[in-house]
């Protein structure tokens, strides 16, 4: 007779790990003494518990619906963490699942612990769900388990997912300030044409003389915009999801768009140092992983996060496959630094081509940083030259009659 699964709680937690720093969290359990025994597991001496009310947990339920890559980062983290504290792998795959806050989630990990406590291994069960674990990350944990060093191997990928997401959030930061200003820009002028100059146009027939030329092209604007917004708004949203669309099932789109956005100024230069920073960091996990370089390049020409460097890499495996240096390989594709091909061929002479990537990876994920620090203050006079032209004209063009009338008088 199957039992009745427990109801689990949300609660707040407190404490300090193993080397002595406060942490906090929050996390789901039964009831608060399953929870600090959960928690006492995970090397962690909980010195609050305090259960969360039923609006938090029904905020946290709203916010919670979607699993995030974040999440994955996490979940990888902790399976590395137990793991090399001797946790079984099915116990740490349960302890997470009931513990984690998302609902979405621990179904997930209680999954793939089901899955695993029936005999398949880690890497199949992870297979499963290709949404969420790319082949990447399967093949990482399939050597593994392979060569019985999977707590080693997750811990690898772990840091692996958690540069990468930061790297893709630095990114999102950087981009959505200016677009946010820009969205609001235009709103703000759709409202002034439609409702404002309107109000000015039946001001300015009073006058019974002519309008200057920008006025009038104004209220031309402003005729044309209130009789067909509802095109225009039609327009628009087609065309976004079009293009969505587009790029989702085109590749010649989607490489003309990559290679696009590296020509961009000042934004180019940050795409393309992310680029590689994703492919030493990738490349760098997979070698050291003990998985041929081949096979390596493989699964690191989709995680460069760029067509135009994904196909640079392929090439660059059919080199290698034939029997050509990495050295060459990369030097022969002209969209890595001098700096990077002598750092490979280091690293190939020494037999350590995994550290020296590593390197490369920190110094470029370094440079991606500066740059977009550098970026929001570069983007801050364009913001406001943008403003000004949209709404400043607007009220320039509204002002002009009135002067002229003034001069007039």
């Amino acid at each position: 007779m199957a039992t009745k699964a427990a109801k689990l709680t949300s609660f707040n937690w407190e404490g300090v790990d193993r080397n002595g720093r406060k942490i906090k969290g929050d996390s789901r359990a039964e009831n608060a003494s399953n929870l600090r025994a959960t928690l006492r597991k995970q090397g962690i001496a909980a010195q609050r518990i305090r259960r969360k009310s039923a609006i938090a947990q029904l905020m946290e339920g709203e916010r919670s619906k979607r699993i995030k890559p974040g999440d994955i980062a996490v979940l990888m983290r902790q399976m590395a963490t137990m793991l090399d504290s001797g946790v079984p792998i099915v116990q740490a795959l349960d302890i997470i699942g009931r513990g984690h806050e998302n609902p979405n989630m621990q179904r997930l990990v209680m999954g793939i612990k089901d899955d695993v406590e029936s005999g398949t291994p880690l890497s199949q069960s992870l297979a499963k769900y290709p949404a969420y674990f790319d082949e990447l990350v399967c093949n990482l944990i399939e050597a593994g388990e392979q060569a019985g060093v999977l707590d080693t191997l997750l811990d690898k990928i772990a840091t692996y997912k958690e540069k990468t997401e930061s790297i893709k959030r630095k990114i999102r930061k950087a981009m959505f300030y200016p677009a946010a200003v820009v969205a609001v820009a235009i709103i703000v002028t759709g409202i002034l044409l439609i409702y404002v100059v309107p109000q000015f146009e039946s001001l300015f027939r009073g006058f019974g003389a002519d309008l200057p030329a920008f006025t009038r092209m104004v209220i031309d604007l402003s005729n044309f915009t209130r009789d067909n917004w509802l095109y225009i708004l039609g327009a628009i949203i087609i065309a976004a999801v079009g293009l969505i669309q587009l790029h989702k099932r085109s590749p010649r789109f989607r490489h003309g768009l990559d290679r696009f956005s590296l020509r961009i100024p000042v934004v180019g230069p940050i795409l393309r140092k992310a680029a590689m920073a994703r492919f030493a960091r990738t490349l760098s996990t997979m070698f050291a992983a003990g998985v041929p370089l081949v096979d390596a390049l493989h699964s690191v020409a989709g995680a460069t996060g760029n067509s135009v460097y994904g196909n640079a890499v392929l090439r660059m495996r059919e080199e290698v496959a034939q029997g050509q240096q990495l050295q060459w390989a990369t030097e022969q594709t002209k969209l890595f630094p001098h700096m990077v091909v002598q750092m490979i061929a280091i690293g190939e002479e020494a037999g350590s081509l995994d550290t020296m990537l590593t390197k490369v990876a920190d110094f470029f994920e370094e440079e991606v940083d500066a740059a977009i620090d550098s970026l929001s203050s570069l983007l801050e006079p364009f913001i406001m030259v943008i403003l000004g032209v949209l709404v400043g004209g607007l009220v320039i063009a509204m002002y002009l009659p009135i002067f002229k009338l003034g001069q007039v008088i």
